[in-house]
């Protein structure tokens, strides 16, 4: 074989080579003209999500589509609620989806999701419940001059549905200085709340702990109100509360007296998803009927950054504890600031 054909000979497998590529590409095509070549990862919200190796992902508007064709099966569910897994293709304006049962013709506009064949429904999976879990550990020390030791640990397991939410959490903080405690603090609690309308929902909560730093030897608040979601995206919510509560504090201190009194109970809670970190801030305020001087609030804003892997994280963040009648001797406010490994699995 001489040159000539050797060349005519490579040429020809690069052509079939990148014939065969474009042959193994899906295919969206726009009112525009636009062509585009590349992976359909899913059909949703009145967007087509495209995957290409030159632009990364592009997401179209559905109505701007006219023709849609992939090179291999994929789950679609029509406006009518219709489900068939196949190829699409397209001619004159007319979808068609080829599945095992026969051919369902159609039009883009009807598709109403799209993801991969076999899988299933994004909008029936959005309606499960499922339990998700996270555990926080911090450990610092010091020598030399000082001798300081803090540890902390916290684990939260949350059962969430498209139409409720069900926490359960737990903390302990512990911080010892020269042999002096400057924090020894548990705290355990449950929350549920229930959208039962759009925006709105109603909830109870319960929390209950001691503080031995502020001589606090039992205490608990229980609260059940309304909730209204002012902001709600796939990556930022904010939620007010509004509601009832009984507070009881017992004292180790005689001379210090038990708070047992009905009240309100007002809280906020914020999370927003960045592109490499998650913010959140949660607020609490209750103040009690019998004096509204006298209340607690508590704070806290922390940032997640992912580490290597997904299920690691790293959170930074503050919390402050007000207590407008502490005992006596004790100081209104604590601040902490904290650094602690996150560790979050389902």
């Amino acid at each position: 074989m001489n040159k000539i054909q050797c060349l005519r000979t490579s040429l020809a497998l690069l052509v079939a080579v990148f014939g065969a590529a474009n042959l193994s590409a899906d295919v969206v095509e726009t009112k525009s003209g636009a062509r585009i070549v590349g992976k359909i990862s899913k059909i949703e919200g009145g967007s087509v999500v495209v995957s290409t190796d030159y632009a990364g992902t592009i997401t179209i508007k559905q109505s701007e589509v006219t023709a849609i064709t992939t090179d291999a099966p994929v789950a679609v569910r029509l406006a009518s609620g219709t489900r068939i897994d196949g190829k699409i293709s397209s001619n004159a304006g007319t979808v068609q989806i080829a599945g095992a049962d026969g051919v369902i013709a159609t039009t883009v506009v009807k598709i109403a999701a799209s993801w991969a064949a076999g899988g299933k429904d994004p909008a029936v999976t959005a309606l499960e419940r499922g339990w998700a879990y996270q555990a926080a550990v911090d450990l610092a020390g010091k020598t030399g001059n000082k001798e300081q030791l803090a540890t902390g640990f916290s684990f939260r397991a949350t059962l969430a549905g498209a139409q409720d939410t069900l926490q359960f959490y737990t903390a302990y903080d512990r911080q010892v200085s020269d042999g002096v405690k400057s924090a020894d603090q548990f705290k355990a609690g449950i929350d549920y709340a229930n959208n039962f309308s759009g925006a709105k929902s109603w909830y109870v909560r319960n929390e209950g702990g001691f503080d031995r730093v502020k001589d606090i030897e039992l205490y608990d608040v229980a609260a059940a109100g309304l909730g209204y979601d002012m902001i709600k995206k796939p990556k930022q919510t904010l939620t007010g509360r509004a509601g009832f509560s009984f507070r009881y504090a017992g004292y180790q201190n005689p001379i210090t007296v038990d708070v047992k009194s009905a009240g309100l109970d007002f809280g906020f809670s914020h999370r927003l998803q960045l592109d490499n970190s998650v913010w959140v801030n949660r607020l609490s305020y209750v103040p009690t009927f019998e004096d509204f001087a006298n209340f607690v609030l508590t704070h806290e804003s922390s940032l997640e950054l992912p580490l290597l892997s997904s299920q690691w994280k790293l959170r930074l963040g503050v919390a402050t504890d007000y207590n407008s009648q502490p005992g006596k001797g004790v100081s209104r406010l604590d601040t902490t600031y904290f650094t602690r490994l996150v560790l979050s699995w389902k």
